[in-house]
């Protein structure tokens, strides 16, 4: 019985991660009460808890948009997310050297830039120090600069001069 039962649970949460997945493309959630309520009505009933380790698990993203916070699940593609490519035309420039990766913007806009690195979370940043148009992005221990200068370019979607 206690095997049919663990076979149950996982066929739910599986079928809970499909469908946290439709609705997170779908349309935009902002909380976890929200998306609790609509997993509701998808006949699924979720404890915040549960919700909270599922977001984690498929590496869903709170994400600061113009319209508020929103749970993003492909929040690093740039195709998926069009305003990381709008973001990334304030980037003016890009160069790096042994130990770091140094950005250049429209003053006033490293803060969002950088924000948008690191919310990213790429594998290949240890984090990022912004100014008021200037950035340095350092790579983590053993990554090449040029690499993580590369995955930068790729997650804004665009050539960086």
């Amino acid at each position: 019985m206690k095997l049919l039962e663990k076979h149950v649970r996982r066929f739910t949460k599986a079928k809970r991660h499909g469908v946290i997945k439709q609705v997170l493309r779908a349309k935009s959630i902002a909380t976890q009460g929200e998306l609790a309520e609509v997993l509701r009505g998808e006949g699924i009933d979720a404890t915040q808890a549960t919700l909270s380790r599922d977001l984690a698990e498929l590496g869903v993203l709170r994400v600061s948009r113009p319209q508020g916070a929103v749970y993003e699940l492909d929040a690093v593609n740039a195709r998926a997310t069009p305003l990381l490519g709008e973001l990334g035309e304030n980037i003016l420039w890009l160069a790096d050297n042994e130990s770091m990766v140094v950005l250049r913007t429209r003053p006033g806009m490293a803060s969002a830039v950088a924000l948008a690195i690191d919310n990213a979370r790429l594998t290949e940043c240890l984090g990022t120090l912004a100014g008021d148009d200037t950035i340095f992005a350092t790579p983590s221990r053993g990554v090449p600069s040029r690499r993580l200068a590369q995955q930068i370019r790729n997650l804004f979607g665009r050539e960086i001069p």
